[in-house]
């Protein structure tokens, strides 16, 4: 892959985590369904903070953590997503630029307040996420940066911020000026609740304008309302480049039209809380496929960062990420 100014461009929702330790019982209490991600008003978002107890904030958002994570391996990255000029939208920027990723997106001065998610980690590590989108939804095509799109060697689309129009017009523009840019256009499909929503868009999007389509493995299977895991896995390697599929524990499976590989999990001594493994795997993995390094380096990669942010609280890493592929022999 030809070198660019930019390794790795990602655009999605910018977004406040605030991570709060409950037992299921609270879930319940609450009519949450355990493991899933659901979207909430701000009035609702208000409720839930005054419920749960001691919390962690730290900034999120899904192509954020990406964007954070090729930055810890040491890669170019730049974030494309939309904050108020308020509290919270100053934490965000703050955050994403000590990450090392550059984000240039104008403050919206009016409209929504910046968008929160509140992630409730039971003690199995399970996280259930009820996200109010403020200020993301107002993402539009002028604040795609063409110039930024053209120097990235990948633009990643982040499935969660295909519900407002106007952030799907944004994703559309993107992906457009990256091909014309003969870049590469990568999605990952985020949610299976998000996929059931928007299935044959998403499908429609894949075949036009995607290279490469991250997701696990419920995505997949709803993606192509398929029956079995292998039955998606092969409708997928006919209509991308190139697939990474994601199994939890199980590892994950990379595949094009011609090669598979399967590549173990990472693992770890204790799982404290699974928010950001599927967005951290794919900076790792990322930034491999942007550096040169063949398939199955790059799904190790994605597995070390992976079980690095599996191991803490957030999803952002803790440690450097590039200091952890070193020492584990992947990169030099």
């Amino acid at each position: 892959m030809p070198q660019a100014p930019i390794d790795v461009l990602t655009i999605g929702n910018a977004i406040v985590d605030v991570l709060a330790r409950v037992e299921d019982h609270f879930l319940q209490e609450n009519k949450l369904t355990k493991a899933a991600m659901r979207l909430i008003e701000e009035t609702e978002a208000h409720r839930l903070y005054d419920q749960i107890g001691p919390s962690v904030v730290i900034s999120g958002g899904s192509a954020a953590n990406t964007a954070a994570g090729v930055a810890s391996f040491g890669g170019r990255a730049s974030f494309i997503g939309k904050v108020r000029d308020d509290q919270l939208g100053e934490f965000f920027t703050h955050d994403i630029r000590a990450a090392g990723v550059s984000f240039e997106v104008s403050f919206s001065n009016s409209g929504p307040a910046t968008a929160r998610s509140f992630i409730l980690v039971t003690p199995d590590g399970e996280r259930t996420m009820n996200t109010y989108l403020g200020a993301c939804v107002t993402l539009s095509e002028e604040d795609i940066d063409k110039r930024a799109v053209e120097q990235a060697q990948i633009t990643y689309l982040e499935g969660y911020l295909w519900d407002p129009p106007a952030a799907k017009q944004a994703f559309v523009k993107a992906a457009r000026l990256a091909r014309a840019a003969s870049r590469k256009v990568a999605l990952t499909l985020s949610d299976s609740f998000c996929v059931d929503r928007h299935r044959k868009s998403f499908q429609d999007l894949i075949v036009r304008d995607i290279d490469i389509l991250f997701a696990n493995e419920k995505e997949l299977k709803s993606l192509y309302l398929a029956p079995t895991f292998d039955d998606a896995l092969q409708r997928a390697r006919q209509e991308v480049e190139l697939a990474v599929l994601t199994r939890s524990e199980a590892g994950s499976v990379i595949v094009t039209k011609d090669e598979f590989h399967v590549v173990e999990a990472e693992k770890v001594a204790k799982v404290v809380d699974v928010t950001g493994a599927g967005d951290l795997y794919a900076s790792g993995f990322l930034f491999g496929l942007t550096h040169g390094r063949s398939l199955g380096e790059c799904g190790r990669l994605g597995s070390l960062a992976a079980a690095e942010v599996i191991s803490h609280l957030g999803a952002r890493p803790q440690a450097s990420l590039r200091t952890l592929a070193v020492k584990a022999g992947l990169l030099a």
